[in-house]
C-alpha cells in the first residue's frame, strides 16, 4: 500500500504517455464508492471526477460518508472528496470528458440534473456542480455512452436519435451539432444503432458499436473517421475481424477502445462468449493502415471471459473485465495451453501482444468499466471492493513507480 504523499508533487490534467508500467500496489488515498458501479473517470486539472450508478461514497479512512447521486469528485493528490461538488444526477453516468475553465462534460442515461431538465448530456461547473449556462446539446431518443473532447469540439456516442443518430460532433461551448460532421452509423446489428465507445487522436476518430456501416461504407462494428479536414470523412480503413458472430446473447460484442498516446495504433476489447475468433479478446490495430480487409497486429484471448475497458499508455495495454486468464486462445471457459492467470485486470505488451508480468489482481465481479491513465498513474473503476489485494471500493489508482 502506497501513501498519498507519493502523488503530492505530480498532478496531471490529461492522459499522457507512460515510459514504464504502473506499480501493482495501489495508493492508499483514494476514496471509496460504497454501492453500485463506476462507469467513467476523468481528470480535470487536479480533480478526479467519477461517474456511474451509485448513491454513497466515503473518504479513504472510511470515517465520513457522503451522499452522491451517480457523480462525485475528489482531489487527486489527497483523496479528499470535494464537498461543493454534489450534483443530483437523475440516472446513470456512462461518459465523462474534461472541460475548460473548471468544468466537466457528463453523459449518460439521465433526464435531469439538480432538478432541472438535462437529458443525456450536460456540462457542469466543478466549483458547485451547477449546470453551465449556454450549453444546450438537445440529446433525444436515447442515452450517451461515450465522450471525447478535442479543443472546441465534443464527440458524443450512444444510441440517441437526435441531434444525429448514435454519433455527433458538438460545439463544446454551445452544444450545437457541427454541420461538417454528419457521419451516421447504419444497418444495426440490433434494433437501434449504438456507439459503445469512441476515442479521438490528432486526426482520427475511432468508434465501435452495434452498426455495420458508417455513411453507407461497410464497417462491421468498428470504423475510423478522418477528422483532419474541415469536413469529417470515413477513412479508407476496414476490417472484417468483427463480422463473425459470437454467442447469440451478444449480437454486438465490441466494447472498450483506446488510442496509443501517439495515435499510431489503437486497441479494442470485446465480450461475446467462449466461441473463439475475436470473442472475449483484446486486439491491436494500426491507425494508418489502408484496405478493406485489415487484420489486427495481434490478438490476446481470455478464453471465455468478457473484457470491457482498455487503456493504452505506450508502456502497456491495460485491459479489464471479469477475465480469469490472458494468453488463452485455446481456452473455452478453461485455461488452455500457455494461459496465464490475470484475474479481473492485466497488462499486455504493446508490440508482442503477450501478457506482461504485471498482475495486481482484482475481485472480478461484473468487471472493470473504466480506466484513466494520467501523469501520476492509472485510475481504475469497477463494481467490486478488492483491488491489488487491498480494500479499494470501486475506485482505485496504481501509481507510476
Amino acid at each position: 500500500m502506497l501513501a498519498r504523499v507519493a502523488l503530492a508533487a505530480i498532478i496531471a490534467s490529461a492522459p499522457v504517455a507512460h515510459t514504464r508500467v504502473v506499480s501493482a500496489d495501489p495508493i492508499d488515498s483514494t476514496p471509496h464508492v460504497l454501492d453500485g458501479i463506476v462507469n467513467a473517470i476523468t481528470v480535470v486539472g487536479s480533480t478526479v471526477v467519477v461517474g456511474g450508478s451509485f448513491s454513497e461514497v466515503s473518504d479513504a479512512a472510511r470515517r465520513t460518508t457522503y451522499p452522491r447521486d451517480n457523480l462525485f469528485a475528489y482531489d487527486l493528490a489527497t483523496g479528499r472528496v470535494l464537498p461543493g461538488f454534489a450534483p443530483s444526477v437523475a440516472g446513470p453516468v456512462y461518459g465523462l470528458a474534461a472541460g475548460d475553465r473548471g468544468t466537466v462534460y457528463v453523459g449518460g442515461e439521465f433526464h435531469g440534473i439538480n432538478h432541472q431538465r438535462s437529458r443525456g448530456l450536460a456540462r457542469l461547473a466543478l466549483a458547485d456542480g451547477s449546470l453551465v449556462p449556454g450549453f444546450a446539446p438537445r440529446i433525444g431518443g436515447g442515452m450517451v455512452t461515450s465522450l471525447a473532447r478535442q479543443g472546441s469540439r465534443l464527440y458524443v456516442g450512444g444510441d440517441f436519435i437526435s441531434p444525429r443518430t448514435a454519433l455527433a460532433r458538438l460545439d463544446a461551448t454551445t452544444g450545437a451539432p457541427d454541420p461538417a460532421f454528419d457521419i451516421t452509423p447504419g444497418t444495426p446489428l440490433t434494433a437501434n444503432a449504438k456507439v459503445y465507445a469512441l476515442a479521438v487522436s490528432r486526426d482520427r476518430l475511432v468508434v465501435d458499436g452495434s452498426f455495420t456501416t458508417l455513411d453507407g461504407h461497410s464497417r462491421p462494428q468498428l470504423g475510423l473517421i478522418d477528422v483532419s479536414g474541415a469536413t469529417a470523412r470515413v477513412a479508407p480503413w476496414r476490417t472484417d475481424a468483427y463480422a463473425r458472430k459470437c454467442s447469440s446473447a451478444f449480437p454486438s460484442y465490441v466494447r472498450g477502445l483506446d488510442f496509443s498516446p501517439d495515435g499510431r495504433y489503437f486497441a479494442v476489447v470485446t465480450t461475446g462468449g467462449a466461441r473463439g475468433g475475436m470473442c472475449d479478446t483484446a486486439a491491436r490495430f494500426e491507425t494508418y493502415a489502408k484496405g478493406s480487409a485489415i487484420r489486427p497486429t495481434w490478438v490476446n484471448s481470455t478464453g471465455g471471459d468478457s473484457l470491457y475497458a482498455v487503456a493504452v499508455t505506450g508502456a502497456a495495454v491495460y485491459v479489464g473485465g471479469h477475465q480469469r486468464w490472458l494468453n488463452n486462445p485455446q481456452g473455452r471457459d478453461s485455461a488452455g495451453p500457455g494461459a496465464v492467470s490475470r484475474p479481473g485486470i492485466g497488462a499486455i505488451h504493446p508490440r508482442t501482444g503477450k501478457a506482461l508480468s504485471w498482475n495486481p489482481g482484482r475481485e472480478r465481479g461484473i468487471g472493470v468499466k473504466a480506466f484513466f491513465p494520467h501523469g501520476s498513474g492509472l485510475l481504475v473503476g469497477s463494481d467490486t471492493t478488492r483491488l491489488g489485494r487491498e480494500y479499494h471500493a470501486r475506485i482505485g489508482m496504481f501509481p507510476l513507480p
